[in-house]
Parts: structure tokens; sequence; C-alpha cells
């Protein structure tokens, strides 16, 4: 009988079959991953059972081996009639329940007819501008019986109110509306930028909506706290832990400091994470997350198991989606899906192949929402609850990023709470930087992307994507909207408005705490008569009063222009990190040769080639346009940031008032063939023909030779090397780079 191997028999072993190469490998979190994990790593470790606290292993004590998760495919395309005939047949082929993609018009609370969103309209969503809109949207969907969640931030008000209202009409009272709002506005301010008004009033719009939801809709979620965006901006699993579980920690502490029970709407919380591709890292997260959440509603005072337990809808990633090689995708998708499940999600969507390039076509929605069905119906993943628990691998792993997070999550409450964290910036500058050192380790190929640094392809296939009408949708939408006006009751609709912009100047504050205390604020109780008259008037309530509005035809618009005359509208310019790139290329001959060829155009011009890095439409989106303008910094160029949000009109006066050299336009919203080809017009208008345009972002193949013949002069995709793209541009202005892997030829300047 010989004894039993050891850990340090193991390592003599492996050692000897790879001659002592090193096995370990450091994750963007820090982590240093081992190559064998033994009982040793999970000593002291208790992850406890399903159903039971601190949830680690799932909310539910059955998880899928009762009822799997729910098929939650997120979409919305151009007209509120083309998406509900998207959904009705989602639905009878397996989907079992909506979630809401809106255009970016809407998200920014803007009509259709606004002359900022002529380039955005349909695009990335479904134009709603008013509960006509909405109507048509859920059109033999009974709302009663279907669950609804909506992905909406900036405009949730109006956005709520129209839901409402639709389901009045349809016949099914608010009580009887069941789904999720994802009312997260601390993430916007963070990543993905689509908010309306500033910090503080957006916090009291989060709060209004908890309490009505609260009081009037005790089957729907009123917030869905998103790590998803920040897992999209390049965020790390501790970053997209920390921050998610600070702000539903800061949604929660505002709602009580409203005088709201901790008990009565805290378990109608949810959350919404990002899956990515480190497989076993997105399992831990998810784990992870349940742990946390438990911690900090105990610590709250939270006496309600239900109010203790983490409940999340999944979406897999769409940054790592890529143009190239698309059906590639399709793994990656189905390997992010399955994290998810074996995370213990409540739902999922499943991104289609072709969303690195546009709007998924039918066809490839189809092989999305069937993986999903494939994976419940045919793996065997549903039966068993947490299967991987008790991994070694696992439970080490989800550990780490538990006392990881915390440490982060203390940094947060040292500095007052995520409001006041997000007001200094740091964890957007925190989340950018992540994003940057991830697309030095993809470009430098130290991460491999099949398709796109590996294994490339000769010559990409062509792939047929879905291509929205934007002028045509704008059309019908500004055409209903003026049926709308025409025919509703204008002087009710405007009392309505006045009605709400009253209740959004007014300090919600102090009557909440006279209500809940029954006296002023000197302490000084107050009669009977003025409690009364302060409850009847539903006091400020904003949700409250945008119903109302609703009821009488205001348009989204109107709505949101009401709150701000009352609290204004918010801008940021981003500022990109730098010193990333630099350190990361330090001896690359490639990043020598662009550094040297911004040199020699310096010299050239007598000052540093200089880019514009412009970010036209509503799309807040600024990972990409951040990552560029911080590199090319690093590179030498002066670059000038834009602020998010600019009218092309808006753009060229920028360009034009700091002499740039070249414009780089930023797309995610399929804005690029009305926006662009607009700006380089104006350009030219204005007498500067010799600025340079070019465009990255999510652009389809079949769009470049149309952007190309509007003067568009350089187009980089998904999957472009930023150090290629700076070389490219250098060529733009005049010099002459080598290909690369080539020697710079010394005669070339």
């Amino acid at each position: 009988m010989t004894d039993k191997p050891t850990p340090a028999d193991w390592q003599a072993a492996a050692d000897k079959e790879v001659k002592g190469r090193e096995l370990t490998w450091d994750t963007p979190e820090g982590f240093t991953i081992k190559p064998l994990y033994t009982a040793e790593d999970t000593d002291g470790i208790d992850p406890g059972l399903p159903g039971f606290a601190p949830f680690t292993r799932g909310p539910y004590a059955s998880m899928y081996t009762g009822r799997p998760w729910t098929i939650r495919q997120y979409a919305g395309f151009s007209t509120a009639e083309e998406s509900n005939a998207f959904y009705r047949r989602n639905l009878a082929a397996g989907q079992k329940g909506l979630s809401v993609a809106f255009d970016l018009a809407t998200h920014r609370g803007y009509d259709s007819d606004h002359p900022r969103v002529v380039g955005d309209v349909g695009k990335a969503g479904v134009a709603i501008d008013t509960v006509r809109d909405m109507e048509i949207l859920f059109d033999q969907i009974p709302l009663d019986e279907m669950s609804v969640s909506m992905t909406m931030n900036g405009a949730v008000i109006p956005v709520m109110a129209f839901y409402i209202v639709a389901g009045e009409r349809q016949g099914v009272p608010a009580e009887k509306l069941s789904g999720t709002i994802q009312n997260d506005i601390l993430k916007e301010f963070m990543v993905r930028n689509t908010y309306i008004y500033p910090p503080e009033p957006s916090m009291r719009i989060v709060s209004d909506i908890i309490a009505y939801t609260s009081a009037n809709m005790p089957r729907f979620n009123s917030i869905s706290i998103s790590g998803y965006h920040m897992h999209e901006a390049g965020a790390t699993a501790v970053q997209e832990l920390a921050f998610t579980i600070a702000d539903g920690k800061e949604y929660a502490k505002r709602a009580m400091e409203a005088g709201q029970d901790l008990d009565k709407f805290a378990p109608r919380l949810s959350f919404f994470f990002g899956i990515g591709m480190n497989f076993f890292m997105e399992i831990a997260k998810l784990r992870a997350a349940r742990k946390l959440w438990h911690d900090v509603m105990a610590g709250l005072g939270a006496r309600n198991e239900k109010s203790k337990m983490l409940r999340t809808h999944c979406q897999t990633s769409g940054v790592s989606l890529q143009e190239q090689d698309p059906y590639n995708n399709v793994i990656r998708t189905t390997v992010e899906a399955m994290a998810a499940v074996l995370g213990g999600t409540q739902s999922l969507h499943t991104n289609a192949l072709d969303e690195a390039i546009a709007l998924p076509t039918d066809f490839s929605a189809r092989i999305a929402r069937n993986t999903q069905l494939v994976l419940q119906e045919e793996s065997g993943i549903t039966n068993v609850v947490d299967p991987l628990g008790g991994s070694y691998y696992i439970e080490s792993l989800t550990a780490t990023l538990v006392a990881e997070a915390e440490k982060l999550i203390a940094e947060v409450d040292e500095a007052g709470g995520m409001t006041q964290y997000v007001a200094t910036g740091a964890p957007k500058a925190a989340i950018e930087r992540a994003a940057a050192e991830k697309q030095t380790n993809v470009d430098k190929g130290e991460t491999v992307i099949v398709g796109v640094n590996k294994y490339r392809k000769d010559k990409e296939d062509p792939i047929d994507t879905l291509d929205i009408d934007n002028h045509k949708v704008r059309q019908s939408q500004i055409d209903r909207i003026k049926r709308v006006r025409e025919e509703r009751d204008e002087e009710a609709c405007q009392a309505a408005l006045a009605a709400l912009t009253e209740a959004a100047k007014a300090d919600p504050r102090s009557s909440n705490e006279a209500l809940r205390t029954g006296r002023d604020e000197n302490g000084i109780p107050l009669p009977p008569s003025v409690l009364a008259e302060m409850e009847k008037a539903g006091d400020t309530n904003l949700l409250a009063r945008a119903v109302e509005a609703a009821r009488h035809d205001a348009t989204l618009g109107e709505i949101s222009k009401a709150m701000e005359e009352a609290f204004g509208r918010h801008d940021a310019t981003p500022k990109p990190v730098s010193g990333v790139y630099k350190t990361a290329y330090e001896f690359d001959k490639r990043w020598t040769q662009v550094t040297d060829g911004v040199d020699a155009v310096e010299r050239r011009l007598g000052r540093k080639p200089r880019i514009m890095v412009a970010k036209m439409g509503q799309d807040g989106h600024d990972r990409g346009a951040n990552v560029i303008a911080s590199a090319f910094s690093d590179m030498g160029f002066e670059v000038i940031s834009g602020p998010l949000f600019q009218t092309p009109k808006e753009a060229a006066k920028m360009a034009l008032e700091n002499e740039v050299d070249v414009v780089g336009a930023s797309s995610l919203a399929a804005g690029h063939k009305t926006l662009i080809p607009e700006l380089i017009d104006m350009l030219k208008a204005a007498g500067r023909p010799d600025i340079k345009v070019t465009a990255g972002g999510v652009i389809p193949p079949q769009d470049y030779d149309f952007l190309r013949e509007k003067g568009v002069q350089g187009i980089y995709g998904p999957g472009s090397n930023v150090v290629e793209c700076a070389a490219d541009i250098l060529t733009l202005l005049g010099h002459n780079m080598p290909p690369a892997g080539e020697d710079m030829d010394e005669a070339a300047e």
C-alpha cells in the first residue's frame, strides 16, 4: 500500500512534465491563480446551503430543479409596432419574459421631434414618445400575465408612468403589473452616461419610484441594481461587485431616509450582472454577490430573510463579441451563458452573434434564444442545485472575491457612500484604467481573442445584418406625436405638467419627515388637519404626478422637461486616464515606430498632431472613446476629448476652434450614417475640408463604402489594434509609416 500523494508530490510531477515552466496566472483583479487547488484552500470556508443565509449557493432551495431560470431576451426595434411583432414571435417560440430596449432619444428624455436626436431615433432600441407608443408595444400581450423588464434610468419617470397608464388602458391596474425597472442612476454617472439630471435630484427620483411601487405595485421590482454596464466598460470582477453592492446599499439607505420600511421594499430589489469569458471568475462572482448583499442588508437592520436575498438577471457580454469571424460569438455566448447559470442567475439574456456589428436579425436572435433552451433541455445543468459548490477552486475564488470587494466597499463607506464617492470621480477613473489595461493586453496579444489577434482569417466572410431606416422611423414618430397632441385636452395636460414641476421644486424630505413623526422641523406637533392635508397632497411623489400627466397624454419629452425646469440637466466631459499604454509598451518596437512618427509630424507642423475624439448623438458608452484618447495621448498626440452628446454642429465648431488635424468619431448606436456625414459637410462648409474625419466603433462592414464615399478617411471597427490605428492616422497626416513588422525606411521622412 502506497502513501497518499501530497501537493508537494503533485508539484514535483508537474514540474517534471512542463520542465519548470511557471503555471500560475495573474487575473485583471490582481489574483494569482494557482494550477492546483486542494482542501487546504477551502479551510474555514462554509458556503452554507441553497435557500439559506448567506445564500452563497443560491437564493432558493430547489433552484433550477424546481424551475429553470427565466429566458428574458432584451430587445427593441425602431418602432413599437416592429418591437411588438418581434416580442410575440419570441414568446411563441419559448421566451418566458419581456425585456425592453429603448432608443437613446428615449433614454435621454427627448421626444423624437427634438433637433438633438436626429440620428438616434429608433436606433439601438424602440422609440417611445407617448402612452400610445407603449400601448402598441404591448398590444395583445396581457400585462397582468407577462413579466416585463425595462432597462431605463434617465427617463425612468415618464417610462414608468407610460407603462402604468398603458396597463390601465388595457384594463390592468397597477397592483397587477409585474416585472422590473432598472432605475439605477448611480452607475450612469460612472459608466453608461444616459443620465438627464444631476446626481442629487436623480437619487430623489429613485426613492420616489421605490415609494410609489411599494405602495401601489406589490408584484413589481422597483430597481435593478446594475453591474452589467460597469462590466462592459472594463471593470474588473472586484470593481463590478463592490460598486454594484455599494450602489444597492446607497439606494436602500436613501429609501430608509425617506421614511420607507427596509423590509417592505428590499424584497423587491433586484440586480443585473454582466457575464464575460473568465468562466470560473464569473461563476464565483455571482456567488460572492449573494454573500456580500446578505451581509450589507443584515448590517442595515433587515429582519426579513427575503430582504437579504440577492436575486439577479444576467446578460452575456457585449464587449466580448467581435466583428471579425463573428460565428465565434455563438461559442462565446454559450460559454458565458453556462457561467451565468452555474453561478445561479434567476433570468438570462444571451447576446446574438451579430451584435458587435448591428441589431440582431431574426436568424441570430433565434440562435441566441435557443442557446438557453439547449442548456435547459439538453445539458443536465438544471438537475443539480449549485453543481460546482464545494469545488476547491470555486469556493476559494468566491471567498477571495468577497474579501477584496469588502475592502473596496469600505473605501466607499469612508467617502460617505456611493453618491459622494461617484462625485469624486474615483470609480469612473478606476474602471477606465482597468479598461485601458485590458485593451493593451489584447493589442499586445497577451490576451488571446480567437479570430482577432490570433487565428485570424485572411478574408472575412460577409454576414447579413439588420439595417434601420432612421429617417423613416423618426418621421413616423413625429406624425404620432402630432396626432396625440391634437387629440388631447391641452389645458388639463399643461396643468398636470405644471403640478409635476411644482413637485420637483418642493423639498420632499421635510414633508416626509413630518408625516412620519407628526412634528414640524422644530419638533412641534402638527395639528391633525395639517397632517391630513399633507397626506392628501400625495405630497410630492414625482411618479404619482407623472402618471397623472401621462393620463392626459403628455409626451416623454414634456414630462422630462417639466422636471428639468426644477433640476437642470447634467453634462460631463470625459477625462481619460494616462500612462497605461506607455507603461505597457515601453520596449515594444511598433510602439517606438509610432511615437517616432508622432515626433516627426510634430517637427513638421511645429506642434503636436492634434486629434479630437468626438461622441455625437445620445449614446453615452464611452469606453472606446476613452481608450483611444488615453492611448493617443500616451503616444504623443495632443488629444481633445469632446463632451458627450454633441450634435455634428457642436462637434464641428469645437474642431474648428481647436484647429485639429483629425476628428475621431466614436459610434456605437448606429447613428454613423447620419451624424458623421453631417459633420464632414459642416467642416467643408467652414472651409476646412483638410481636417481628416475617421470613424470607430460598431459599424457594419457593408456601411464602410457609404462612409468612405461621404469622406470618412479611416474606419476602425471592434477588434482594431489601437497602435495600428495610430499608425494609420499618421499616414493620413502625411507621414510614411512602414507596415507592422517592417523596419522604418530611413528616407521615409
